[in-house]
């Protein structure tokens, strides 16, 4: 299973995604490929795009993002979030999305 946690306080964020679906054998995977994608264009957007000083971890299997002070960046975050919201609801099976306030 795909988690997906997000924690969005005014400008301040971060989101932690980790799994995998496992829904279809390697390179079949469309759940694994729709989250995998969200999460690296987010990341890359955050920290390359608007040039946001974040905290990232990544490993196989696993993104971490945290930064301050980027409203801009937040809104990427709810996108994100939004994004997975909706994967939640496709495949509940697979996807799990908490919100941490």
């Amino acid at each position: 299973m795909i988690n997906a946690k997000f924690t969005i306080r005014g400008a301040d964020a971060s989101f932690v995604v980790s799994g995998h679906s496992k829904s279809a054998r390697s390179g079949k995977d469309i759940v694994c490929a729709a989250a995998s994608s969200a999460t690296i264009m987010a990341a890359n957007t955050i920290t390359e795009i608007l040039g946001v000083k974040a905290e990232v971890k990544d490993s196989d299997g696993y993104v971490q993002l945290s930064f301050v002070n980027s409203e801009a960046a937040a809104d990427i975050v709810k996108g994100l979030k939004m994004h997975f919201e909706l994967l939640a609801r496709q495949y509940p099976h697979f996807v799990k999305v908490t919100t941490e306030v």
